[in-house]
């Protein structure tokens, strides 16, 4: 007989960790699965740091981190470390852009604190960008960084702590749900689960596929880059924010940076969308592209010139994009008892822990308080054809 679990969550990233941290802080006796060695570098949670903030062009998601940001604090209280550092956060360009109109709209409406910069104000308060005349910035003070796979591993140890076994390196070959629960299969053993959470990241698309579930997922690899600044002191939290420069053109989607806490790791800038993407894993190419580090350099030394100094490091993380990169949190129509997380969309990483929540509680409770209409499968234009 497979050994038996009250809840298998299959997937240990960022959303997967947290999942498994919920469902034994609800006593449900959990086994979390992954494929790859925990804390590793082929997704989407890996890493140094990641950007939180409360300033989104939607209500549904400022509510949300409403939510996320007090679930950060109990979770560091436990963990017994620092887990987000606030730096502040400002996003810039000219206030006519649609972006940056339809962030201010948002956060109005969400009543929501911030400044209004002008370019001048901006500069004072942070000498260390050169914007264009008649740019502006809409600045929050709670905006900072997740320390990205520390996040990941105290999810993890803590629920390891509270009985959750944990298998890494540990692919799954098979998922089997049926009307009581699922059977999932891995390369050596078989496990049973009453209720099952998917949380698979850029593999998603396949192995729901073989669920009948057939999702317009695509594959994004984005290229990360480290820069060291010409003085060190100048980009640390407390010294400069993290940004978002709103604007599309020869730089890619939204260049984006986030201060360094160490001067070896360096500041770390690059653009939340524009790269081509793919279907699967398996046609990624992790290989990181020097054409890309350079330009990334220009937009530094235009309007950071500071931060553009040698570069220290680069890498690439995966983002596993909806078409209109709103979440997937959603269960399973013909197994209710099978709950799906997918699609963050590369912004998906500060609500990790509340959404860890989410997906136990819609496991265990059958619903979760929070607001999920952006987030259904039956969104999807091409209906599923289920099994």
């Amino acid at each position: 007989m497979p050994q038996h679990f009250d809840a298998i969550v299959v997937g240990a990233g960022g959303v997967g960790s947290a999942a498994a941290y919920y469902l034994a802080k609800q006593k449900q006796r959990v086994l979390l699965l992954e494929q790859f060695e925990l804390n590793h570098q082929n997704g989407s949670s890996y890493g140094n740091s990641r950007v939180i903030r409360y300033t989104y062009d939607n209500t549904i998601y400022i509510d949300l981190m409403r939510a996320a940001y007090p679930l950060w604090f109990a979770l560091q209280d436990e963990a017994e470390e620092q887990l987000y550092v606030k730096t502040g956060g400002l996003d810039f360009g000219f206030p006519d852009v649609d972006t940056f109109q339809a962030l201010k709209t948002s956060m109005d409406a969400a009543q929501l604190d911030y400044e209004y910069l002008d370019r001048e104000e901006i500069q004072q308060r942070y000498s260390q960008f050169n914007l264009e005349e008649g740019m502006a910035g809409l600045f929050h003070a709670e905006s900072g960084l997740l320390r990205a796979s520390r996040c990941v591993l105290a999810h993890a140890r803590l629920a390891q702590s509270r009985g959750a076994a944990l298998l890494d390196k540990t692919p799954v070959v098979t998922i089997t749900p049926s009307e009581n629960g699922a059977v999932v299969a891995t390369e050596k053993e078989t496990f049973s689960c009453d209720r099952l959470i998917l949380t698979t990241g850029s593999w998603a698309k396949a192995l729901l596929a073989k669920q009948g579930i057939h999702l317009p997922l695509k594959i994004m690899p984005c290229q990360l880059g480290f820069y060291q600044p010409s003085s060190a002191g100048d980009f640390v939290p407390g010294k400069f924010p993290v940004f978002f420069a709103h604007m599309n053109g020869d730089y890619g989607e939204m260049p984006y940076g986030i201060p360094h806490e160490d001067p070896s790791v360096g500041v770390k800038i690059t653009t939340f969308y524009g790269w081509d993407t793919v279907d699967s894993p398996e046609e990624v190419d992790y290989t990181p592209s020097e054409v890309w580090t350079e330009r990334i350099r220009e937009f530094a030394k235009d309007y950071i010139p500071g931060a553009a100094g040698p570069l220290l490091s680069t890498r690439r993380c995966l983002y596993t994009l909806t078409p209109n990169k709103d979440f997937i949190i959603d269960r399973h129509p013909n197994y209710p008892h099978v709950v799906i997380g997918s699609g963050f969309s590369g912004h998906g990483f500060k609500f990790t822990t509340l959404l860890g929540k989410m997906l136990a509680d819609i496991a265990v409770e059958g619903s979760t308080p929070h607001d999920t209409s952006l987030f259904k499968l039956s969104r999807f234009e091409r209906a599923p054809a289920y099994v």
